[in-house]
């Protein structure tokens, strides 16, 4: 059985570097892996963000980093990031609901002025040998904001544009709108990726069963939820319990190492980031367990619960 590419959707906080190493040295199965959006705060670049893309602290098969921006000057120091750091492909955000970076227009606050979007995709013309994506929602208030923009994006030197059938006021609230999403699938002269509410082989084989012309999966929370999702799919099997926490515990383990060296706010900053590992798992580990590792206060009574959750 033929199966698609899949990638793993960037989410803010916890598909950092760190998390996407460990999860292709332990569970693999992801095809190209998305870095968190770059951002100009304050004048600046935000050291983290600039850390996470950086090529020698990246070990996976793929690797795309993203930027968000909606002024043309920010929009070109990310691009020279990025090409200064070797990389060929961008993608470009237009999907981040966050209101703080909405009403600013960036993210999916952009989709509702074509004239910005516009701007953006003009400016990507300049860069003949960059290869450029966009990640997208419906819209931020109405689902038919995709498809006022379709004539701009099919115009536009675009790779593929993957898309998330949400409204940016939805956050990832309420149902996925499909209907709006074959729409925007079945007019679009692009490679359109599938984003949003993945959580099991079988969504992944509705998905690209229902939309024979999809070119990629795009998993956020599912593979934060399931790590082998992406394995099994490709392999058509699940992982035995014991493996699968035998896996788990590999990548706990490669993460919190990781963040053991890095991080010197002591151990409470060091508890409070592993929490993050954990907040998806909810349904694949004991609740009692998984209520103490996120009660936990301190490193010692952290490390008791981790080993009961495993």
């Amino acid at each position: 059985m033929n199966t698609l590419p899949i990638h793993l959707a960037p989410l803010q906080g916890y598909t950092e570097a760190a998390y996407r190493n460990a999860h292709a040295a332990v569970f693999g199965g992801v095809d190209v892996y998305h870095t968190p959006f770059v951002r100009i705060d304050r004048g600046e670049f935000r050291h983290k963000d600039v850390r996470d893309i950086l090529p020698e602290n990246n070990r996976v098969p793929h690797l795309i980093p993203q930027l968000i921006a909606s002024e043309m000057d920010k929009t070109e120091r990310i691009i020279a990031l990025f090409i200064e750091q070797g990389y060929r492909e961008m993608d470009i955000n237009l999907g981040c609901p966050f209101p703080m970076l909405a009403k600013r227009q960036c993210g999916s606050g952009m989709l509702p002025h074509p004239d910005k979007v516009e701007t953006l995709l003009k400016q990507i013309e300049q860069y003949p040998d960059v290869s450029f994506s966009v990640k997208m929602r419906l819209g931020w208030k109405k689902p038919d904001e995709c498809l006022t923009l379709l004539p701009l994006l099919n115009a536009a030197p675009l790779t593929e544009i993957i898309v998330h059938p949400r409204l940016g006021i939805q956050q990832y609230k309420g149902e996925v709108n499909m209907e709006g999403f074959t729409a925007f699938y079945e007019a679009c002269r692009h490679p359109v990726i599938y984003n949003g509410d993945i959580l099991t082989i079988e969504d992944i084989r509705c998905i690209t069963e229902k939309f024979p012309k999809l070119t990629g999966v795009m998993i956020g929370r599912g593979l934060l939820a399931n790590p082998a999702l992406g394995w099994e799919y490709k392999e058509g099997r699940k992982l035995m319990p014991e493996e699968w926490r035998e896996k788990l515990r590999a990548l706990h383990t490669a993460v919190f190492q990781h963040y053991e060296t890095q991080i010197q706010g002591g151990e409470a900053q060091l508890v409070t980031k592993m929490k993050t590992f954990w907040e998806y798992l909810a349904p694949q580990i004991d609740r009692k367990s998984w209520k103490a590792i996120h009660k936990s206060t301190t490193l010692a009574k952290y490390n008791i619960a981790v080993r009961s959750a495993f």
